[in-house]
């Protein structure tokens, strides 16, 4: 009994030096500091994000120039192989706006910042009509409509109204906040999130309105969406080698709303309008991607990743969302690189291109490398993937991570966070969360996480044509690249690194397949 309570203990004590962890020393620490807040690159490289490089929307001539330009920049920055690697196909191809002049013109003249739907269709040069409001609630309420909308300019209903906050624009997390988030939240086993019931009801409603307005030839059709008289961004529904669309058109609220309350009021409204789009067939999506080689013979072939999606919307120049996370994640590689060191496994750059439209560039980086999904099975790069860290909530100050409820991650950041806790990077949260890149690698249990971020102006500005440089707060950005180099630096030297969750990847569920 003796014997086997020793053997229990020594194979419990191997197990846990599987997984032991440890954090590089304070001269590192110190010297990664002093690169990330006296020697920032960290303007340059945000005029260069967003001033230089413009929209990137998916697929668009303006996504492929920035491949281009941004692969030069990495050249620069002495990272290894610097490239464009196609990642998945893409059937809507490219799109771009090359004009856009909207304004109205009765009951009198107001010019508009409007914003024109991407993969929308263009006038035919300035086209000047009168406008009406439709409301169609079902199928049959189509029939009131045809036969009367030809030369129209088609106003959809009122979908959003404002309403006076007094909570601050911009904001950073509490303490009690932030003590919240370190919670577990298992124990409250939270519902999943579920399509309305009626969701498939309303796409074909919807598919069924813009069937009507093409057979109608009306001159466009415009809707409301963004505060602030800042029109968001949005796209249509539309497959490359389809006839081109029907012009579309977002104007903020504020005068979306004006028209269409005089229309109610049985008032006569006229606009005009200039609107060019060029399509072009470029049916894929590509990821920007760069290293710094591993250097110990056992270690150098697993990998760090980290990254940030390159794409945008097409109204503004993507600023907070996410050149703040490319910027980030390339003064990170930069400041790594400049200090000269060796990192035993490879640090690998991924700037993704797609997340906009469906996280297509990660997702097909996890298929080229990590896991067959036709065949649902790992590739070799699965048992070589040590960490992926990701950046896409604002240019916010991290204030922690999201570590996917992975309780085996905890000790690692517990001890290499340690000298960041100056920087207010504290909180360790076993939260969930969603809506970016880390998805597809947790969904195949890899240790993938998203950092937790100050807010700061994000859920106001993302989305719309204010999304530019302003957006940025450099000293939060110069912050974030500090706390990613040394995060990186510790996962790439450790003896042990996070391992995929348990049960994986034999019991990835089918609803985690792409």
């Amino acid at each position: 009994m003796r014997k086997f309570l020793l053997l229990a203990i020594a194979a419990y004590a191997a197990n846990l030096m599987t997984y032991a962890q440890t954090c590089l020393d304070d001269a590192l620490a110190y010297r990664v500091k002093n690169e990330a807040f006296n020697n920032s690159k960290i303007e340059d490289l945000s005029q260069f994000m967003t001033d230089d490089l413009g929209p990137r929307l998916a697929a668009s001539k303006m996504k492929l120039r920035a491949e281009k330009m941004v692969i030069n920049k990495l050249e620069e920055l002495g990272l290894s192989n610097p490239r464009a690697e196609f990642a998945f196909e893409f059937a809507k191809g490219g799109w771009d706006n090359e004009k856009n002049y909207v304004a109205m013109t009765a009951p009198y003249y107001c010019s508009f910042a409007a914003n024109p739907k991407a993969w929308s269709g263009s006038t035919d040069g300035l086209v000047k009509g009168e406008c009406v409001v439709i409301d169609v609630k079902e199928k049959a309420d189509l029939e009131k409509y045809k036969g009367k909308l030809a030369g129209k300019i088609v106003l959809m209903p009122v979908q959003q109204t404002y309403e006076i906050r007094f909570d601050p624009l911009a904001s950073r997390y509490t303490d009690k906040e932030l003590a919240e988030l370190e919670k577990d939240p298992r124990p409250a086993n939270a519902r999943r999130h579920t399509m309305p019931s009626n969701w498939q009801a309303m796409r074909e409603l919807q598919n069924a309105i813009d069937k009507m307005l093409r057979e109608e030839l009306v001159l466009a059709v415009v809707s409301g969406s963004g505060t602030f008289n800042v029109p968001s961004s949005r796209g249509v529904q539309y497959k490359q080698g389809d006839p081109e669309p029907t012009p579309e058109i977002v104007l903020p609220i504020e005068d979306h709303g004006r028209m269409v309350r005089m229309l109610n009021k049985g008032q006569k409204v006229e606009m005009e309008l200039d609107v060019k789009n060029s399509f072009t067939n470029n049916p894929q999506i590509n990821n920007v991607i760069a290293e710094i080689p591993g250097s110990d013979p056992k270690l150098k072939n697993e990998i760090v990743l980290i990254g940030a999606h390159l794409d945008s919307w097409h109204g503004g120049t993507g600023g907070a969302d996410n050149a703040s996370g490319c910027i980030v994640m390339m003064e990170a590689m930069r400041i790594i690189r400049s200090l000269g060191i060796s990192p035993k496994r490879t640090i690998r750059l991924a700037l993704w291109g797609g997340e906009e439209q469906g996280l297509y560039g990660s997702r097909g980086y996890a298929s080229k490398y990590l896991y067959d999904t036709d065949k649902k099975k790992t590739l070799p790069g699965y048992e070589k993937f040590a960490l992926y860290l990701n950046m896409d909530n604002g240019s916010g100050r991290f204030r922690g991570i999201y570590l996917e409820e992975n309780d085996l991650a905890v000790p690692f950041f517990e001890a290499w966070k340690k000298p960041l806790e100056s920087l207010g990077f504290r909180t360790l949260s076993l939260r969930k969360t969603g809506g970016t890149d880390h998805l597809s690698f947790t969904r195949i249990g890899l240790p993938a996480y998203q950092f937790i971020q100050d807010e700061l102006e994000y859920e106001r500005t993302y989305h719309t044509t204010m999304d530019t440089y302003e957006r940025l707060s450099l000293d939060d950005l110069k912050v974030d690249a500090a706390i990613t180099a040394w995060l990186v630096l510790n996962a790439s030297m450790d003896g042990a690194r996070i391992p995929a969750k348990p049960g994986y990847p034999e019991n990835i569920p089918a609803s985690s397949m792409w």
